[in-house]
């Protein structure tokens, strides 16, 4: 679906995903700001107040806002505007302090550096994106440059197997990822691969399958 397909599909009244975040989402990044360290961007930097996170094509905003007011510093983006619209339309129900968290943008997730987008951050969200194999692989591998020592990548999509064991989804299987794929892409010495498994996803048919692989950026070794 290109951008306009989807400023039609969230122009419809309702939040298109609703706005609890994902459980599994939920499961592996509560607690993560109080863990997470912050350190400065360059030696004898000052730290950032807060930890920062990257929402990849955050729609209506329902991670970031769960993660701003769980006190992240959150950039939000998405290629629609009118998702965007809506998210901020839903920030503007919360509190002057969590909205000041969330930096709303639109552009295109596979031109990150082209939009101003080059962290670094605490956490990156890459969830429920689809693309072919090599555009994926190459946003992997910038993601990965963008965690800071200590960082999170976690990655959550509707696995290869959801098309014939599964429920719903993209049916396209160009677009679909195992956690095996996603550990491939990821295949670097400055990378580790904390979780690389399938969940299953309540749904109103059968459960659907997801690939869920959560990454982490070492902290350097205590000289």
């Amino acid at each position: 679906m290109d951008s306009a397909e989807w400023d039609a599909r969230y122009a419809r009244s309702e939040l298109v995903w609703g706005a609890p975040p994902n459980s599994v989402v939920v499961e592996h990044v509560y607690g993560l700001d109080r863990r997470v360290p912050l350190l400065p961007d360059e030696p004898g930097g000052t730290p950032p107040e807060l930890p920062r996170a990257l929402d990849l094509a955050c729609g209506e905003g329902r991670h970031a806002l769960w993660l701003a007011t769980h006190g992240w510093q959150v950039t939000a983006v998405d290629f629609s505007q009118v998702g965007i619209d809506k998210g901020r339309t839903v920030a503007a129900r919360l509190s002057r302090s969590v909205r000041s968290r969330v930096h709303w943008q639109t552009a295109d997730i596979t031109e990150l550096a082209d939009a101003g987008i080059t962290g670094p951050f605490e956490l990156v969200l890459m969830v429920f994106v689809h693309l072919p194999a090599d555009q994926r692989a190459a946003l992997l591998r910038e993601l990965a440059g963008l965690l800071t020592p200590g960082g999170m990548l976690l990655v959550l999509g509707h696995d290869s197997r959801n098309l014939t064991d599964g429920y719903g989804g993209p049916q396209d299987p160009a677009i679909l990822f195992t956690p095996e794929d996603i550990r491939a892409e990821l295949d670097r010495d400055d990378i580790t691969i904390r979780i690389a498994d399938t969940v299953l996803r309540p749904t109103e048919g059968p459960d659907a399958i997801d690939a869920l692989v959560v990454a982490e950026r070492p902290l350097p070794d205590p000289a």
